[in-house]
C-alpha cells in the first residue's frame, strides 16, 4: 500500500537513526526529530505504517521497530518489468568505434531471469568501493543462503539490515562494508539473517 508524505518521514527518519546508532529510535525520539507535540501522533503514525507492511514490532522488546526491507521497496517479480528498451548497439568505454544500431531489446527480466528478486534504495557509503553508493537501487535476490564474499542485505540482532560482503569466520560473521574509511561489522553467526543477495545496481542521473 501507499504511504502518506508524513509517514514516509517517519519511516525515513527511524531507518536514517537506525543506520546511525545501530538501534530503533524510541517514540520520544521520533516526535523530537520530526517535531511532532504528540507521542499518540507517533504511535498512529508507526501503527498505520506497520498495518501496511512497511514496518514490524517486536514483543516485549525495547527499541523494536524494525524498517522491513521487502517493503520499504517496490518488489521486481519476472514479468512486472517493461517489455523491453531498446538495445541500440554497443559502446566501448575506450577509443571511439563506429555506432552500429541494431534491432534488439533489452529489459530486467532478461538479467533477474526467474529469481525472486526486490528492489532496494541505496543509503549511505559503506560499499561506494563497489561503486554502489548513496541514492542507486540494488537488485536483491531473495534467499536465505549466501557464499563467502557475496554482496548481501543482512538482518543483524533482529534489528537492523545492512548491505555489506558476507563472510563466515568459524562461529562469527564478518560483514565487510566497500569504504577503507569503516570498520568491518562482526557478529555471531546466531544473530545474522541473509535477507537476499545482489544481483545488479541501478543508478539514474538525471
Amino acid at each position: 500500500m501507499a504511504v502518506t508524505r508524513r509517514q514516509k518521514e517517519v519511516l525515513d527518519f527511524i531507518g536514517n537513526f537506525v543506520e546511525q546508532h545501530g538501534y530503533s529510535p524510541s517514540f520520544e525520539e521520533i516526535a523530537r526529530g520530526l517535531s511532532l507535540k504528540s507521542l499518540a501522533t507517533v504511535h498512529k503514525h508507526v501503527t498505520n505504517l506497520q498495518t501496511k507492511g512497511a514496518l514490524q514490532r517486536g514483543h516485549n522488546r525495547s527499541r523494536s521497530i524494525d524498517v522491513l526491507p521487502q517493503r520499504s521497496a517496490r518488489v521486481a517479480q519476472r514479468g512486472s518489468f517493461p517489455e523491453g528498451l531498446p538495445l541500440m548497439g554497443r559502446i566501448v568505454a575506450g577509443l571511439p568505434v563506429e555506432a552500429m544500431q541494431t534491432s534488439e531489446t533489452i529489459s530486467l527480466a532478461d538479467i533477474v531471469g526467474s529469481k525472486e528478486v526486490f528492489a532496494l534504495e541505496v543509503r549511505g557509503d559503506s560499499m561506494r568501493e563497489e561503486h554502489i553508493v548513496d541514492g542507486d537501487y540494488v537488485l536483491v535476490e531473495r534467499t536465505r543462503a549466501a557464499r563467502d564474499g557475496e554482496i548481501v542485505v543482512a538482518l543483524v540482532r533482529g534489528a537492523e539490515t545492512t548491505l555489506k560482503r558476507f563472510y563466515v569466520e568459524g562461529d562469527v560473521v564478518r560483514l565487510q562494508p566497500a569504504n577503507a574509511e569503516m570498520e568491518p561489522i562482526f557478529v555471531p553467526a546466531g544473530q545474522v539473517q541473509v535477507q537476499g543477495r545482489v544481483l545488479g545496481v541501478l543508478r539514474k542521473y538525471a
